[in-house]
């Protein structure tokens, strides 16, 4: 069902667990995983160029290959592949995703709901909401949930239509 599954991560803690679930599914179905960093250029766009900031890039771009080693630690033997890129992170994970025609999407999610979830979005429901292909949505350890919340951000798969 699954050949290429892209998983992005950011480094975190949480972000191990969403690992471990991409890297057991991609064991099932004998898939290679994908790995994506985005660095958020656009938080650092409009900064002055001054020899203080010209090093911001380099240390973002190593913090992204720190995450990636860290992700690539939890798969094992799982054929994997490490993505670096410089974007906007929603855009570039779907932007990949359908480029190279993963089967599946798995990210994790903070669980926003009501207000916050309308007002700040967040990257996997971005994600969600563009991507043409299928997401699934791990809630990371630490996350509060609303037992009576149906916002749909659970360990299902979710359409991006």
């Amino acid at each position: 069902m699954y050949d290429r599954i892209l998983v992005p991560t950011d480094g975190s803690p949480g972000a191990d667990r969403v690992a471990d679930h991409a890297a057991e599914l991609a064991a099932i179905h004998d898939a290679e995983l994908h790995a994506i960093y985005v660095v958020n250029t656009a938080g650092y766009a409009g900064l002055p160029a001054d020899t203080a900031i010209e090093g911001l890039g380099t240390m973002l771009h190593d913090q992204g290959k720190a995450a990636l080693d860290r992700a690539a630690e939890r798969v094992g033997d799982v054929p994997f592949e490490r993505v670096l890129v410089d974007g906007t992170p929603s855009a570039e994970i779907v932007e990949y995703a359908e480029g190279e025609e993963c089967d599946l999407i798995v990210m994790g999610t903070h669980g926003r709901g009501g207000i916050d979830r309308l007002l700040l979005g967040s990257v996997a429901e971005r994600v969600v909401r563009t991507s043409s292909v299928p997401v699934l949505t791990v809630r990371v350890d630490g996350e509060q949930t609303d037992e009576s919340s149906t916002d749909g951000m659970t360990d299902e798969p979710a359409s991006g239509s």
